[in-house]
C-alpha cells in the first residue's frame, strides 16, 4: 500500500508543480523593460539578434522536460531508425504525403506510438492478470504486442495518407494539363500559364506546381525544377508528362499538343484505374453474398425438412 501513496503523490506533486508552473509563465512582466528590448524594434531589419529577441516565445515547462529527455530519446530512436531501416522509403512517403515532417520527427512520432502501445498493453496486463494463469507472460507479450502494433499503425497511417494523395494527385492531373493547354493556346507563356493554375486552383498538384514557381522565382530553370518535383513525387503519369514537357521546351516543340496529348494519356490511365477498381470492388461485393446471405439462405431452406425429418412426421 506504500508504494501505491507514494506514487499518487509523486504525480499529484508533479502535477501540481507542472499548473504552478504554466500559471507563473502567464503572469505579464513587472518593472522597467530592458535596453535590448527597446533598442530591438528599431535595428530589427539589420539585425539578426534583435529579430530573435522580438520573436522570443514565452517560458515554457516543455523544453526543459525535452532537455532533461532529450539524450535517452534520440537515442532510443536511432535505435528504432537502425532496427527498422527504410530510411528511404520513409522519406519518399512522407513526400509523397505532404508531410512537412523530417525522418526524425516522424521516428519520434513512431517512438511515442509505440511508448503508447506499450502503456495499453500495460494497461490490458492490469485487467486481466488477476484471472490469467501466468501472468507475467501475459504482460511480456501485451507490452511488446502493443509497442509493435504502435509502431506498425503509424506506418502504415502514413503509408495511407500517401497513397491517398497520390490518388489525389493522379485524378488532378488530367484537369490541370487541360487548363493549362487552354492558357496555352490563347497566347500565354509557361511560366504564365503554371502561375494562372497554382493561383485558380485549390488542389494537390496546384500546390506543387506553387512549390515550383517558387523554386523558378529564386533563380532555378524551369526544366529543372519540375524534374526535381518529379522524382521526389515518383507518380508515373506526372514524371511522363515532365518528360514530354521538357523536350518540347529544349526543343521548340508546340506546347499545347504536347500538353493535350498528356492530358488525354492521363484520362486513360485514370479510366483504366477505375475499371480495375471496379473490379475489385466487384469481387469484394461477392464475399458478404457468398459467405453471408448464401449460407443463411440454405439454412432457412434445410433446416425446416431437416427439423420435420427428426420429429417423424
Amino acid at each position: 500500500m506504500v508504494p501505491l501513496s507514494a506514487a499518487w503523490a509523486l504525480l499529484c506533486g508533479s502535477a501540481l508543480g507542472l499548473g504552478l508552473w504554466v500559471l507563473a509563465t502567464r503572469i505579464p512582466r513587472l518593472g522597467r523593460p530592458r535596453l535590448a528590448a527597446r533598442v530591438a524594434p528599431h535595428v530589427a531589419d539589420v539585425s539578426a539578434g534583435a529579430r530573435a529577441h522580438l520573436h522570443r516565445s514565452q517560458s515554457d515547462p516543455l523544453p526543459v522536460f525535452g532537455a532533461l529527455l532529450g539524450p535517452p530519446f534520440a537515442a532510443l530512436r536511432r535505435a528504432m531508425g537502425g532496427v527498422l531501416g527504410g530510411s528511404a522509403a520513409v522519406q519518399l512517403r512522407l513526400r509523397q504525403a505532404g508531410s512537412g515532417l523530417t525522418l526524425d520527427g516522424y521516428r519520434s512520432q513512431q517512438l511515442l506510438a509505440a511508448i503508447a502501445g506499450v502503456a495499453v498493453g500495460a494497461a490490458v496486463t492490469v485487467v486481466l492478470a488477476p484471472q490469467h494463469a501466468s501472468p507475467v507472460m501475459l504482460g511480456a507479450g501485451s507490452i511488446a504486442a502493443g509497442g509493435v502494433a504502435g509502431v506498425f499503425l503509424r506506418d502504415w497511417l502514413l503509408q495511407r495518407a500517401a497513397s491517398r494523395r497520390m490518388s489525389r494527385l493522379a485524378t488532378e492531373l488530367p484537369m490541370v494539363l487541360e487548363f493549362l493547354t487552354l492558357s496555352l493556346s490563347a497566347g500565354e507563356g509557361v511560366l504564365e500559364a503554371l502561375r494562372r493554375v497554382s493561383r485558380i486552383s485549390s488542389g494537390e498538384l496546384s500546390r506543387e506546381l506553387g512549390a515550383v514557381l517558387t523554386d523558378v522565382t529564386t533563380g532555378a530553370p524551369l526544366s529543372e525544377s519540375l524534374r526535381r518535383c518529379a522524382d521526389e513525387l515518383q507518380l508515373a503519369p506526372f514524371t511522363r508528362c515532365v518528360d514530354q514537357l521538357t523536350i518540347a521546351l529544349e526543343r521548340g516543340s508546340p506546347l499545347a499538343e504536347v500538353l493535350r496529348a498528356q492530358a488525354q494519356d492521363a484520362r486513360e490511365d485514370t479510366k483504366r484505374g477505375l475499371l480495375e477498381l471496379a473490379g475489385k470492388k466487384e469481387v469484394a461485393m461477392l464475399v458478404p453474398l457468398v459467405f453471408l446471405i448464401l449460407p443463411v439462405t440454405i439454412l432457412f431452406a434445410i433446416f425446416p425438412g431437416i427439423h420435420v425429418l427428426q420429429v417423424g412426421f
